[in-house]
């Protein structure tokens, strides 16, 4: 849970970096491939291609292709379809597909994961909601293609993980998710990018060397580690105790506007989710004993 809350931190405060610095002043796909070029350049030092089979380095590129190249396509062009208040509503459904594609994987089906993820996408919902219009459903499958992506990572990597030797290096094998990624970016910039919207400031080049250096080179590392030591119904909530902590480091650096009571509100649901969901597992141990 470490792993999760230290990463929670990192990206709560990479949201608004991207929001005040990045958007709209440098193109999102040029953006994308730089933070995960340079996430590889951190990881492919380590990297010991002996360690793992054929398979299993396609398996971890595939993992990569999908949590982080395909998602950040659909990410980015649902602002294309919504309003930035739709899209974040949009995303608090991740935790609901986590809870479902971790019991698929692993073959099983646990409802109370439902619940405590439905109490943790009900807190994100009080945070977030500020009305929608008739004409979003198309914008809406998009934003559900990227909390798909993002989701099925995030479990395919636990299932991907309880494979590999214990005594394995992590870090020596997780370049491979980088490289799948660029697999799938590079060609998206080629393709849609923009020429004309390429970083022209010390400040540009200096958010996305943090956003690929230590953001996403070390966050999704330590994201997917984590998510490998706790329960499903842990990370589910982890992946919406984004949005408070998001708003919270906005609120105190940038002095954005903010609902203190909503945030105060949906904050109280969330964390009452996880303690929920710990207080479940504390009770289910000496009976599984």
């Amino acid at each position: 849970m470490s792993y999760l809350i230290g990463v929670t931190v990192l990206w709560a405060f990479s949201f608004s970096l991207i929001g005040v610095y990045l958007a709209g002043q440098v193109d999102s796909y040029f953006a994308v491939l730089m933070r995960v070029g340079l996430a590889a350049l951190v990881f492919l030092p380590f990297l010991r291609p002996q360690l793992l089979k054929g398979r299993q380095r396609l398996a971890l590129m595939g993992l990569g292709a999908v949590q982080l190249g395909v998602m950040y396509i659909f990410f980015y062009q649902s602002f294309l379809l919504l309003s930035v208040p739709e899209v974040l509503l949009f995303t608090i459904f991740t935790p609901l597909y986590v809870t479902l594609l971790d019991d698929a994987l692993f073959g099983r089906f646990t409802p109370f994961y439902l619940l405590t993820a439905a109490l943790a996408v009900m807190g994100a919902a009080v945070i977030r909601y500020d009305g929608i219009d008739s004409g979003f459903w198309l914008g809406f499958l998009v934003v559900q293609g990227a909390n798909l992506c993002f989701a099925l990572g995030q479990v395919g990597y636990r299932r991907f993980s309880v494979t590999l030797p214990a005594e394995l290096p992590r870090h020596s094998v997780f370049a491979w998710f980088y490289l799948g990624a660029l697999v799938v970016v590079l060609p998206a910039f080629a393709l849609l990018g923009n020429s004309a919207m390429l970083p022209t400031t010390g400040v540009h080049w200096g958010v996305l060397m943090w956003l690929g250096l230590v953001a996403s080179g070390l966050g999704y590392f330590f994201w997917n580690l984590g998510a490998t030591r706790v329960d499903a119904g842990a990370l589910a909530i982890m992946n919406n105790a984004l949005i408070p902590a998001g708003l919270l480091v906005n609120l105190v650096i940038w002095n954005r506007d903010a609902d203190l009571v909503r945030l105060a509100m949906g904050g109280a649901i969330i964390v009452g989710s996880l303690v929920l969901n710990e207080w479940w597992l504390r009770r289910r141990a000496p009976a599984a004993a």
